[in-house]
């Protein structure tokens, strides 16, 4: 019986998950990577607790080097205690922060998906622009997320004032339920953050910074900005900053007349011309107030896709990736019922560093 090459593929990544134990540290049993980032890697894991309780989750483990920092743990902290304020289903959610014996791992619920930069990606291989009501649908939940991290409060009931700051496709994940969350607060301002930026340091992806960001100031509306900058893209299948350089790249943000989304794409209405257009304004007063009220435009603006579009969609362009995860957790999921628990040594191949190749020039 011929057996496809994929299928081949997948069942000898299945078995090398079995073939060695997975690091235990406490609760959590940690796998092979799904993405690696400059900071930390993102790796497979699985929490358990008594009576056979288990459940997949995904880790996010610093890197050695970085675990040793005083300075980059600072940061590493800031991150989960912020995260973990956040609670909202368009947010990829907390579950836990783990410091043990030089190992630092921030621990969040894992969501079968694929992150907005790759989807797009795989749209322009195959010619295919993200469809209006599906971007759509995605940005309305982006913004919805942002706004309760905006919204976030403390223990004590004070405002966090947290502002993501580097809103993009790449810190965005779109679930195959259909659901679009907003993740990665490592460069998050807050209030009373313990690890703030470095006077002069930029953070973030430039392409998608609120001129004022660049001028070392951050509130609410900088992220409504990034989310204009990331419709804009959208709907036209183009990038709106597309200088080379970085010198050049900030002459663009701080200079140049945003092109009016009509012009660029035709199809799209007046009214998301206008959304678009405020969203993108170079003076915060005249954005909306709130991404919330982004969201409520853009909701009374246009047809927006269900969910199960928005799932179908991920579906059709990660089927291959989708399927591999799948059945590398089920591999987990039976050496441990098994109680031969294991880890994978393939890694999933996507990757969290910044990628200026990951969106392309245009779409069609």
């Amino acid at each position: 019986m011929h057996i496809p090459g994929h299928v081949q593929r997948m069942t000898r990544e299945a078995h090398e998950v079995v073939s060695s134990a997975p690091l235990t540290v406490g609760r959590y049993a940690v796998y092979g990577a799904i993405g690696s980032g400059g900071m930390a890697t993102v790796h497979f894991g699985r929490l358990t607790g008594v009576v056979g309780f288990a459940r997949a989750v995904a880790i996010k483990r610093m890197h050695a080097a970085f675990a040793r920092d005083p300075e980059f743990v600072a940061m590493f902290i800031d991150e989960a205690r912020l995260a973990a304020r956040i609670r909202h289903a368009n947010v990829v959610e907390t579950i836990d922060v783990v410091a043990i014996d030089q190992e630092l791992m921030l621990v969040m619920d894992y969501v079968p998906g694929e992150s907005l930069a790759r989807l797009v990606a795989a749209g322009a291989q195959r010619g295919e622009r993200v469809p209006e009501r599906i971007a759509l649908a995605i940005l309305c939940d982006v913004l919805h997320g942002l706004h309760a991290a905006h919204e976030a409060r403390d223990e004590r009931g004070l405002a966090l004032g947290i502002v993501h700051r580097d809103v993009s496709p790449h810190n965005v994940l779109v679930g195959v339920d259909g659901t679009a969350r907003v993740h990665d607060f490592g460069t998050a301002k807050a209030a009373g953050r313990i690890q703030n930026t470095r006077d002069g340091q930029i953070k973030g992806k430039l392409a998608y910074m609120a001129p004022e960001q660049l001028r070392g100031h951050a509130d609410a509306r900088t992220d409504v900005y990034a989310a204009g900058v990331v419709v804009w893209e959208l709907l036209t299948g183009e990038r709106l900053i597309k200088a080379n350089t970085k010198e050049a790249m900030l002459i663009e943000i701080l200079t140049r007349e945003v092109p009016a989304l009509w012009k660029t794409a035709p199809h799209v209405s007046p009214a998301l011309d206008e959304i678009a257009t405020r969203a993108l304004s170079r003076e915060p007063a005249s954005r909306f107030a709130s991404a919330r009220e982004m969201a409520i435009a853009l909701e009374s603006a246009a047809p927006i896709a269900r969910a199960r579009e928005v799932g179908d969609w991920v579906q059709h362009l990660a089927h291959d990736s989708l399927e591999r995860r799948a059945r590398l957790l089920a591999s987990i999921e039976n050496a441990a019922v098994l109680g031969r628990d294991s880890a994978p040594i393939v890694e999933d191949g996507c990757s969290t560093r910044d990628d200026a190749d990951t969106l392309p020039t245009r779409v069609r």
